[in-house]
């Protein structure tokens, strides 16, 4: 049994280090499926059997554990920047967006400002670089906590690992979200269901597009073209059929419309009743289903590369015999069909006209489905090859100790974020299916905890042992709790957000998926998860970079 001694001894063995990995990593994943009151730690724990481990004298090589860390922590970071890229910018763009945002950066300061204050206070019991561990365990966000611990290398720290302070915080990071949010439900003595039925009477009938009907009967526009009406209204909107005659027709832009036609108008909410009264009066569906119809439907996916990046006025449809696009779906939205909507590889859009001429359109967009399941390697590579180098780049400022860096984290994550964005308008593929990206993301999570959780064991025992662990989770409770209750009563009694988008703005402000999860139990619906992914984004951004800025700004007064 020799080689299996040396398989679990031989520090200097691949396969060793293999082995260890997939060992706490398997135990953590398994462990951290077990929920208390439908709440679990999920891949995090993954940080706590690598403790374990590590203390129970678990050792794999340095220079390999620091490569899987890093390695680990770049691939999180830009699949996640992939991920919320469309969304960051559209993020602001709506004033439900901007307060959401708001609210969230008014969280995150909060907690900064409680994390310098401890350190303050208590400079004989809890440093600087400790706090910052303790934030990012209160917080739940292993990004800013992987991006601390690149600045303090910079900066030549060398005390007590910021992971033990983490670790110490996590849990009550993410029982502390669910308990204000249950808190908050009992102050304002919150209605759920009445909750529900007013989000779907406001905020859920927002910006999605609707069809309705109409009747020409503003003589003004009778034996106009629909598109010299489009003009004549100034609102955007799209015809899809007009029943003219009792005969249904696909119309194009160049279609006339006459007196007594009826139109099926697919548009923006907000222009429904301007497009109603130049048309005259709103009608009564009509059936779509008229014997010998030449009007078809079909949801047809953008699969073929060299559609990505093109605007709906590149597609041409006026060349297409009347075929119109009345809704392109996105990461769950459904988005009104701009000309200058940029198209996506995944899209999916829903199409009206002949049946000849939407299979043509099929043609043109790809619509087969198995060719997103194989992503750009090459695109990826480069852009986390173009992010590690963005990461290192030096820039100095005056009075900092050190050149700030972006780092492993920061770099990739602003390089992930930009292709994600502004990806497909420069023709670049870097689409994949979410359910990649997930595996990835997880994939280099793991990595990552395990890495630091073995690193960091000897010394958790330690300050388990001497009762520092006790200290950090009290410290790390208040940085969860106070922001989140001051950001949660400001949202309903100033703001008056609706209950379930204030749960999902703690969530996401906190970054804290197993929150969201018991907090997607109180509704059917999912309205905490629109909050949530609203601001997740800017909040993911912000905590990877606010510890390396807190680090620049005061280590020349502590150092």
């Amino acid at each position: 049994m020799s080689w299996l001694t040396a398989l679990f001894t031989d520090t200097q063995s691949p396969a060793h280090a293999a082995l260890i990995y997939s060992l706490v990593i398997a135990a953590g994943m398994a462990l951290g499926r077990i929920r208390i009151r439908g709440v679990s730690l999920g891949v995090t724990f993954v940080l706590f059997t690598g403790l374990v481990a590590s203390a129970l004298g678990a050792r794999v090589d340095p220079a390999v554990l620091a490569f899987i860390r890093d390695f680990g922590l770049v691939l999180f970071v830009f699949f996640i920047g992939l991920q919320v890229g469309p969304s960051f910018f559209n993020s602001f763009r709506t004033h439900n967006g901007r307060t959401l945002n708001l609210l969230t950066i008014g969280i995150i300061l909060a907690g900064l400002f409680l994390t310098l204050l401890f350190a303050a206070v208590l400079p004989g019991l809890v440093s600087l670089p400790q706090m910052l561990g303790i934030h990012f365990g209160a917080v739940t966000n292993t990004p800013g906590l992987g991006a601390a611990r690149d600045m303090l290398s910079e900066l030549g720290y060398s005390g007590e690992d910021i992971t033990i302070g983490y670790a110490s915080a996590y849990p009550l990071g993410v029982i502390g979200a669910v308990l204000t949010v249950r808190f908050l439900r009992r102050l304002f003595r919150i209605d759920l269901a009445k909750e529900e039925a007013a989000w779907d009477a406001t905020e859920g009938a927002k910006d999605k597009p609707v069809f309705f009907h109409v009747e020409l009967t503003n003589k003004a526009l009778s034996g106009r073209t629909i598109r010299e009406i489009a003009e004549i209204i100034g609102k955007p909107f799209i015809c899809s059929r007009i029943l003219h005659d009792g005969t249904l027709l696909s119309p194009g832009a160049d279609t006339v419309v006459e007196a007594g036609d009826t139109l099926r108008i697919v548009s923006n909410p907000d222009h429904r009743q301007t497009i109603i009264a130049f048309f005259g009066s709103e009608a009564e569906d009509f059936a779509s289903d008229i014997e010998h119809s030449p009007v078809t439907s079909r949801i047809i996916r953008v699969t073929r590369p060299s559609v990505n990046g093109l605007q709906m006025a590149d597609l041409h449809l006026s060349r297409l015999d009347g075929v119109n696009i009345t809704r392109v779906f996105r990461s769950g939205l459904q988005l009104f069909p701009y000309h200058n909507l940029t198209l996506q590889l995944g899209d999916r859009v829903y199409c009206v006209g002949p049946e000849n001429s939407v299979k043509r359109l099929a043609e043109r967009l790809g619509d087969e489905e198995q060719k997103l399941n194989h992503p750009n390697m090459l695109s990826l590579f480069i852009g986390i090859a173009l992010g590690i180098l963005v990461g290192a780049v030096p820039i100095t400022f005056p009075g900092m100790p050190v050149p700030v860096k972006l780092g492993v984290a920061g770099g990739p994550l602003v390089i992930a974020i930009l292709l994600g964005s502004w990806g497909p308008r420069l023709r670049l593929i870097t689409y994949m299916t979410p359910s990649a990206n997930l595996m990835l993301r997880e994939f280099g999570m793991v990595f990552f905890l395990a890495s630091i959780g073995l690193a960091a064991g000897d010394g958790f025992a330690e300050a388990l042992m001497n009762g520092r662990v006790f200290l950090y989770a009290a410290l790390g409770a208040v940085i969860t709790v106070v922001p989140a209750l001051i950001a949660g009563i400001i949202a309903l009694r100033v703001y008056h957000l609706n209950f379930h988008s204030a749960a999902g703005l703690i969530a996401g402000a906190m970054t804290d998926t197993p929150a969201l999860a018991y907090i997607g139990t109180l509704s059917g619906r999912n309205i905490a998860a629109v909050a949530y992914s609203t601001v997740y984004p800017v909040s993911m951004f912000l905590r990877i970079l606010s510890g390396q800025l807190v680090l620049l700004f005061v280590w020349g007064a502590i150092a």
